[in-house]
């Protein structure tokens, strides 16, 4: 690899990270903007620019959208004072917030995102790394977020954060398993006899320009959905932070700059795993059930790029709908849906399509 290739892949890291960033800040707004829709409130709309807000219709617009607030909560993250209690651990202490968030920012170098069909109609997948083993890549990687909260737990030399990290670790043992057997189906059926796609995520986006997998395996969607909850501690599974009974779990002793980075990584990795579920089961890029995209040149790499957030975007939607509208679990509520409920249904699922596909593939 030359030196201007390097720079080229350097660049469209910076870019995919910049948008990413970008969009979890957002997310921040959107989750404070909708949870103020459902309880009948305002939310944000006084944070602007002086030279935005001067604008007679338009600053006013963008004001009570609250278009700046990641700004203002950005920079008072940022500028706050940072406490670091005297009785923490404190290399590990600071290196917890940091573990945390680093995952979610490598996993979305696997992850495709649109798609640029050439005039020789050859189509390119808009990702930074197109891994034959991609799926695999993420659930290794994203699996890593979890010591970043039992660091913290530890770390803290503090028994409330302690319980959330131990809570972090038996949840993700308890919801990793139903979630890796709910996604066999899914590659089983994309790897059917006849073709070549292993376990690559944009072969998975092609082999859904029909029937989007939602459709065929409902309940595969279902469990991977509910796992992903799990994983990325939301309500109703926020069991690592449970403010009535931890206080605030594994970041109870954390403040300024090093809270705000466990808080961006929980977004980052409900948008990672919005884009996740987007690509094996909602059809990626394709507009509809069975209307692929197939626009060629730019125009086409931007409709994809759009229709790809926007689903995205709606899954973040419904991530922010059911934290505010569901009630938080009993610990060993948590932990009996995640062992009798999802883990059966998903070992079940498996036998079920495993015995479909093959009975299908002796009717050819």
């Amino acid at each position: 690899m030359d030196f201007t290739s390097f720079l080229i892949i350097l660049a469209q890291a910076l870019a995919v990270v910049v948008v990413l960033m970008t969009f979890c800040a957002y997310a921040v707004l959107a989750e404070r903007k909708v949870s103020a829709w459902i309880q009948g409130r305002v939310g944000p709309n006084r944070t602007t620019l002086p030279v935005i807000g001067s604008i007679p219709v338009i600053g006013t617009f963008l004001t009570r959208l609250g278009i700046f607030q990641p700004v203002a909560d950005g920079l008072k993250f940022l500028f706050k004072e940072d406490v670091t209690p005297a009785h923490v651990n404190r290399p590990y202490y600071i290196l917890a917030p940091a573990l945390a968030l680093v995952p979610a920012l490598v996993t979305v170098t696997v992850v495709p995102f649109g798609q640029y069909i050439t005039e020789a109609g050859e189509m390119v997948p808009l990702v930074l790394a197109d891994l034959d083993i991609g799926i695999l890549f993420i659930l290794a990687v994203s699996s890593l977020g979890v010591y970043g909260i039992v660091l913290a737990g530890w770390a803290s030399n503090s028994k409330y954060p302690f319980l959330g990290g131990i809570r972090a670790t038996a949840q993700m043992i308890s919801y990793e398993l139903a979630m890796g057997l709910s996604l066999l189906p899914v590659f089983m059926w994309i790897n059917a006899p006849g073709t070549d796609a292993a376990l690559n995520l944009t072969a998975v986006v092609q082999g859904q320009q029909g029937w989007w997998l939602v459709l065929w395996q409902p309940l595969s969607a279902f469990i991977f959905l509910v796992a992903l909850f799990a994983e990325t501690n939301r309500l109703p599974f926020d069991m690592p932070e449970a403010e009535t009974e931890l206080v605030g779990g594994f970041h109870t002793e954390y403040s300024s700059f090093k809270f705000g980075l466990f808080f961006v990584a929980e977004y980052a990795h409900i948008v990672i795993g919005s884009a996740v579920f987007t690509v094996l089961f909602l059809g990626g890029w394709h507009p509809l059930p069975g209307v692929p995209l197939q626009l060629e040149g730019i125009l086409g790499a931007i409709s994809s790029v759009g229709i790809f957030t926007t689903k995205v975007a709606l899954l973040v939607f419904l991530f922010i709908w059911v934290r505010w509208t569901l009630p938080r679990f009993r610990y060993d509520q948590v932990m009996r849906m995640g062992w009798k409920v999802l883990l059966p249904l998903a070992i079940g699922n498996l036998i079920f399509y495993a015995l479909a596909i093959a009975a299908f593939d002796s009717l050819k």
